[in-house]
């Protein structure tokens, strides 16, 4: 038996930036970004003048003169990114949550009940229109890559389903940068090989496209340019990381630079683990250059850490082997931090002062000790006076270029951290 076209993929459009728009109806119908030093996200007005998301504001501005900066509301984004969410979860409970604005639904039980799946679509678009008061776009297919692409092109304010029988003419002539996982090195990879669309990629023998991504992201982009995606919507994900990361302009590639951004950044991710008892065992670090391409580091310890300085330290670490690695890159765009391998946080084991070159990395070390218990005291400070009340010198006072924390950890709500 075919399996029938039952997974809907559900996308606010410019989510932040229509929030903004809602709350202010002034703002509607003009060119807006949220953010200030970094776009943080634009309205579709702003995006036709080429306004995106981690772009510089002076960048923003050139592009687009008229452009209204605000600040944004983010606890009105919470409460109506719940909304919008909630409205799929009436009609199925086999929704799958992955970001603040996005989220799959599997229909295929409520039919009976509601209808066919673009009926039941149909529903979720005037209900969240009627009752939230934002434009959401859905796509509907038998696979979750095949939905998720389908509600990419239904933007801005559509629907589209791909029936049975169909999948391949439907993607045929898609740009390769609507796939799920494509980034811009990787769309940029694929097109210096002439590979600009969907259709072309399936055509590509899959042993070329691992020789040209990797071994991994070249037999993922095979399978799902092909169709091919086994994945099921997961209503409970469990944590695999926790990450922060920083658009920074065009900086130079200086420790004056990524020495503060990455103390800011850890303080973020070992917050939100430590709120949560959590601990990781790997930091990643990924570093963007002025021609925007990225390279990631990492580095595995034994046991896992949630105190700020150890993971800022590594991190630092990382980064300063790469630019040595990279001794041409002179300027840096975007630094990230993330801790995975996460674990619940066990009682801390001190350790003998036994002199090990790694001690600073050991918990149970007396420095390690230490920090945890520094940096839990200071998580009691905040949750009484604010965030704001306490922190490390250098992350406190070079956070102008850092996304805003309540932004990031919107977007990052998927993660459950």
């Amino acid at each position: 038996m075919v399996p029938a076209a039952t997974i809907l993929h559900a996308d606010l459009d410019s989510f932040y930036a229509s929030v903004e728009q809602l709350l202010n109806p002034d703002l509607q119908g003009k060119a807006i970004a949220v953010g200030g030093g970094v776009v943080l996200a634009a309205s579709y007005e702003a995006k036709v003048f080429g306004v995106h998301g981690g772009m510089s504001g002076r960048r923003a501005r050139e592009l687009c003169p008229h452009l209204i900066f605000v600040g944004g509301n983010f606890g009105e984004y919470q409460r109506l990114g719940d909304a919008a969410i909630d409205v799929l979860r009436d009609f199925t409970p086999l929704v799958e949550r992955i970001s603040i604005d996005e989220a799959f639904a599997d229909v295929a039980g409520c039919t009976h009940l509601f209808g066919s799946p673009r009926d039941i679509a149909t529903a979720v678009r005037r209900r969240v229109r009627d009752e939230v008061g934002l434009p959401i776009s859905v796509g509907i297919a038998r696979t979750k890559h095949l939905a998720k692409v389908a509600s990419q092109v239904a933007k801005p304010d559509g629907l589209v389903v791909v029936d049975i029988g169909t999948e391949m003419d439907f993607l045929r002539d898609l740009p390769v940068g609507l796939m799920w996982g494509v980034g811009p090195v990787t769309e940029g990879k694929l097109k210096a090989e002439g590979i600009l669309t969907i259709g072309q990629l399936a055509g590509t023998p899959g042993r070329s496209l691992r020789n040209l991504l990797g071994e991994a992201a070249g037999e993922k982009l095979a399978d799902l340019a092909q169709d091919r995606d086994i994945r099921k919507i997961e209503t409970r994900n469990r944590a695999r990381s926790a990450g922060a990361q920083s658009a920074l302009g065009r900086r130079p590639a200086t420790e004056a630079v990524f020495k503060p951004t990455l103390r800011h950044l850890a303080d973020r991710v070992t917050s939100r683990l430590r709120a949560k008892a959590l601990a990781g065992r790997t930091v990643t670090v990924r570093i963007r250059f002025a021609d925007m391409r990225a390279i990631t580091r990492s580095l595995t310890l034994d046991k896992p850490i949630s105190a700020t300085l150890m993971v800022a330290e590594i991190a630092e670490e990382l980064v300063r082997a790469a630019l040595a690695e990279h001794s041409a890159e002179k300027i840096i765009m975007l630094l990230a931090v993330s801790v995975s391998h996460i674990d619940a946080q066990a009682e801390i084991q001190l350790e003998l002062p036994l002199g090990l070159i790694d001690g600073h990395r050991r918990p149970g070390s007396r420095l390690g000790v230490a920090r945890w218990s520094a940096d839990r005291a200071m998580d009691a400070a905040r949750a009484r006076f604010g965030r704001d009340a306490i922190g490390y010198a250098t992350a406190q006072l070079d956070r102008q270029r850092s996304v805003p924390d309540a932004f990031r950890e919107l977007a990052e709500k998927d993660l459950g951290l």
